[in-house]
């Protein structure tokens, strides 16, 4: 009889410093196990000697949460190689690989036990680690391997006893009905529903006293064997374990009936033999009220109670290791060596139950007992079959049969549907859908059946499709979810409008969290798609349900509502208002409505009260800074002030003086009175001049602009494109072959005179030099007047005309004295 075989290690690649392969050897609550070196070469090996030649049946391999190794291969020998004559001898007989999972999916909390199924005899096993999964916590790219187990019986065992005979179908039955237990209660808590978990929890001790009463009634259990010392391997679980730790969505315990019948079944009535030194049921089922199992790290649920001292795991520890199991994902099922495919699993489904056959007794009619078994099967691949041949049947049912035919096999497929759609396992869930989606799209379409077939399909599936919208798996929510919509956007469901009416049912305040956010999400959706004209959805019952909504106990709930409620006022703006309580400050104190009417402001364009607020006061603090700045303005000009009015007698000269002063060429003169002034300008300032034309006094520098834009004879001006001076139109051509037009130069680079057509340096003062100086503009006839004054000034007289040549402290016009905002003056 197949049962745990000692071993030690003879050689590894390598470890790391305390993480020796040596640890393997010791099955303990303390053990590290083996972890290879840091950043070491891959492949890594492992090579264990067993105490004897057997005939290897199962391994068990419990793998690191986050060093994982991507694929195990496996090798065995009967004796141990020479590695350095490989041609003279021996070599590993390979039996095959197993690919671990990388773990993300559970957070890299859950450790994988992997169980592996092989006929294969040897003394010398050889594992060989393959590359790991890189993730954050891996940071070294190691491997590690916490324990292994070597299930198997010596090579000579004349009774060969298959591993599917050491329990009988009881335990099966036994493990599903825990297992459903357990999946219920799971639920409930997730549900917060305290209450009904603690029913199933007593209903689960209940039926396990119940099953070893019957047990003892029929003297199946050896009271000697329950109180047999512990397993010395504490890794080994039963073939059909029944451990609610165990039990996962998507992993049932008949799978693993399945894969233990590929090893030499024995009749199922051939009970195995109790001589046995370590008989599997018997090891782990040292208490009547405790089930055997196994967790995660080779605690057996044992009653402690009947261990030494020394061996009883400390209560936090044995705890701790429990719930870990718990992390463990569906798509962590043992998983035989050869990597045989699911639709090669042998046998037929169980025969229906007597009250599955009640149940499903209009199914049976149309699609045939052995059809609807496979759907009632406890073997998910099973129901997942079902499933395909009633599409493969549907898909080519022949148009001439009969309305009554094709509505008896629609309601029966529906029915198997509905219970489909329910299965934790995501095959089979998706395997519904889509014969549903076919049916809906397809089948009633093609056989013209109406609309009532239609709404009876959507009406019988749809509370069981929004119940796995709440379901724990995130990947299964979303798919559920976005077949709903799906669904109610199909060109045959939408006019029924049976999706949106039932989707808007108020929430209870306690529902559940993944439930309550699906819904409301699938609303969000389907108002943006559907609108509320002819479509299910109604001003009424959509804001009755997101007012609802905003009162429940989830963030993501209320938030999702507030903006239902968004859309609907950017939609119907006042009538939305009246389903919410008023806009006044005892409301606003509600974060939740003070944010709802915030947002009704902002859709209308406003500032809300924050805004406004915000703005009142940049604009206080923006008056404060400007009259601030004002009064240090004014503090600035009375200082000013007073220093004037220091200095007002001092210069009362300078005063007399700025009165007299001619602003072009900077002369002083104390005839310069108002009519004084204009005098000058007309006839003797030389930095003025009179147009020919027009008769108006204009600056010298800019008479060339004046002629072409001002002047009342322009239009019989143009502009020489050498010397940019204005020149008669008539006189142009000949102008431009004369020596008298001198080319000008940028305005940057030279000033350019009118008078005398000569190129000097540029700037504003350079003008007065020019028209002013001695050696000035020979053409300019009043600087002879200027320079004839400035002779016969007396020395000691500066105070009445200051040369233009040492610079005076004349106010420049704005713009100055080349350009055209000169001033001009006409003759009075």
């Amino acid at each position: 009889m197949p049962h745990k075989i000692g071993f030690v290690v003879i050689s590894s690649s390598g470890h790391e410093d305390g993480f020796s392969a040596k640890e393997l050897m010791v099955h303990a609550p303390t053990v590290n196990g083996w972890r290879s070196s840091r950043l070491c070469q891959y492949p890594q090996e492992i090579v264990l000697q067993m105490v004897e030649r057997c005939r290897v049946r199962k391994l068990q391999l419990l793998a690191h949460q986050y060093m994982i190794s991507s694929k195990i291969e496996f090798y065995i020998s009967e004796n141990l190689p020479e590695y350095f004559a490989p041609y003279q001898s021996e070599r590993f007989r390979r039996l095959g690989y197993v690919s671990l999972s990388d773990n993300e999916k559970t957070g890299y909390k859950a450790r994988e036990l992997k169980s592996v199924y092989v006929d294969a005899v040897g003394q010398y096993l050889k594992l060989t680690f393959h590359k790991n999964y890189i993730n954050r916590y891996n940071l070294y790219s190691q491997v590690a391997l916490v324990a292994i187990n070597i299930i198997g019986e010596p090579a000579d065992y004349s009774n060969d006893i298959s591993l599917s005979n050491i329990d009988c179908p009881l335990n099966v039955a036994v493990g599903e009905r825990l297992g459903r237990y357990e999946v219920e209660k799971r639920c409930a808590v997730e549900k917060e529903d305290y209450d009904l978990a603690k029913q199933k929890k007593q209903q689960m001790e209940e039926y396990r006293l119940k099953v070893y009463q019957q047990l003892e009634l029929h003297s199946l259990l050896d009271p000697e064997l329950m109180i047999r010392r512990p397993p010395e391997l504490p890794l080994e679980p039963m073939v059909y374990s029944v451990s609610p730790r165990q039990k996962k969505p998507m992993q049932s315990p008949q799978h693993e009936k399945t894969e233990a019948q590929k090893t030499e079944p024995l009749p199922q009535e051939k009970p195995p033999k109790t001589t046995s030194p370590e008989p599997t049921v018997p090891e782990h089922s040292t208490s009547p009220v405790a089930q055997p199992s196994v967790s995660v790290e080779g605690f057996p649920k044992i009653n402690v109670e009947f261990l030494p001292y020394d061996e009883r795991p400390l209560p936090a520890i044995r705890k701790q290791h429990e719930d870990g199991f718990a992390y463990l994902e569906p798509e962590m099922n043992e998983e035989d060596i050869s990597d045989t495919p699911r639709s090669g699993i042998t046998g037929e489904p169980e025969p229906l139950t007597e009250k599955a056959l009640r149940e499903a007794s209009p199914a049976i009619e149309v699609f045939g007992e052995a059809l609807v078994a496979g759907a009632y099967s406890k073997t998910w691949s099973y129901r997942e079959d079902a499933l395909l041949a009633i599409y493969k049947k549907l898909m080519e049912m022949s148009a001439s049969t009969s309305k009554d035919d094709l509505k008896n096999m629609l309601r029966a497929a529906v029915f198997l549907i509905r219970r489909a759609i329910k299965d934790i396992v995501s095959s089979v869930f998706q395997a519904s859908l889509k014969l549903l989606k076919m049916i809906i799209t397809q089948y009633i379409p093609k056989h013209k059946l109406g609309k009532l077939e239609t709404a009876h399909c959507v009406e019988r599936t749809l509370p069981n499709l929004l119940s796995r919208t709440g379901d724990s798996s995130t990947r299964l929510r979303i798919v559920a979810a976005n077949f709903i919509q799906e669904m109610a956007l199909c060109n045959e469901v939408k006019p029924l409008q049976i999706i949106p009416v039932h989707l808007v049912q108020p929430l209870k305040p306690n529902s559940p969290t993944h439930l309550a956010m699906s819904q409301v999400d699938l609303v969000e959706r389907l108002l943006k798609d559907l609108g509320t004209e002819n479509s299910g959805f109604t001003i009424d019952n959509v804001m009755r349900f997101a007012t609802g909504a905003l009162e429940h106990r989830v963030y993501e709930v209320r938030d999702t509502a507030l903006r239902i409620i968004f859309d609907m006022y950017r939609q119907h703006q006042a009538i939305i208002l009246d389903y919410l309580p008023p806009d006044d400050a005892n409301t606003r104190k509600n974060v939740l409505y003070k944010t709802l009417f915030d947002g009704f402001t902002k859709i209308d364009g406003r500032l809300t009260e924050a805004e406004l607020r915000a703005q009142k006061k940049a604009a206080t603090e923006e008056a404060e800074k400007q009259k601030k700045e004002e009064i240090k303005v004014l503090q600035g000009q009375l200082a000013a002030l007073k220093e004037i009015q220091a200095e007002v007698q001092v210069g009362k000269v300078n005063i007399i003086f700025d009165l007299i002063l001619c602003i072009f060429c900077g002369e002083r003169d104390e005839s310069f009175t108002e009519e004084g002034l204009d005098l000058h300008y007309w006839k003797h300032c030389p930095m003025l001049t009179r147009c020919e034309h027009c008769k108006q006094v204009v600056e010298i520098a800019s008479l060339t602009e004046h002629l072409l834009t001002e002047c009342d004879k322009k239009d019989g001006f143009g502009k020489c494109q050498r010397c940019s001076e204005a020149i008669p139109k008539e006189e142009l051509p000949k102008h431009v072959k004369g020596k008298t037009c001198n080319p000008a130069k940028p305005e940057k680079v030279a000033n350019h005179c009118p008078l005398c057509h000569e190129n000097f340096a540029p700037g504003e003062e350079a003008w007065k030099s020019h028209l002013m100086g001695k050696d000035g503009c020979k053409m300019n006839l009043r600087r002879a007047h200027t320079l004839n004054k400035t002779l016969l000034m007396q020395p000691g007289m500066d105070f009445l005309v200051r040369s233009p040549s040492v610079g005076s402290k004349i106010p420049t016009p704005k713009g100055g004295l080349n350009k055209s905002t000169g001033r001009t003056y006409a003759k009075r």
